[in-house]
């Protein structure tokens, strides 16, 4: 049973992650606006910008993207175990 739960569980794995994604880059642009009172987040690209300016964009939105993907992932996997009976990380 435990390798068929996680089969079944790899679609609401991929869909958890997309949502995350877009999840987090929401997140991340709200965060970046009180922060930096900007609007866009710094490119590496964008010659305006000091190294450090972008560095700081990136940390962060690393940061908000590695919370929000542990978030959705667990609710994800607290949504499947009710359903299903199984923890889909054992």
């Amino acid at each position: 049973m435990p390798a068929l739960a996680k089969m079944a569980y790899r679609p609401v794995g991929l869909a958890s992650g997309l949502a995350a994604g877009a999840l987090s880059g929401l997140v991340f642009r709200q965060i970046w606006k009180r922060v930096a009172g900007e609007d866009d987040p710094p490119t590496a690209l964008q010659s305006e910008y000091s190294l450090k300016h972008i560095l700081l964009a990136s940390a962060l939105q690393g940061m908000v993207f590695a919370v929000v993907k542990a978030l959705v992932d667990r609710a994800g996997a607290v949504g499947f175990k009710r359903i299903t009976g199984t923890w889909p990380g054992d």
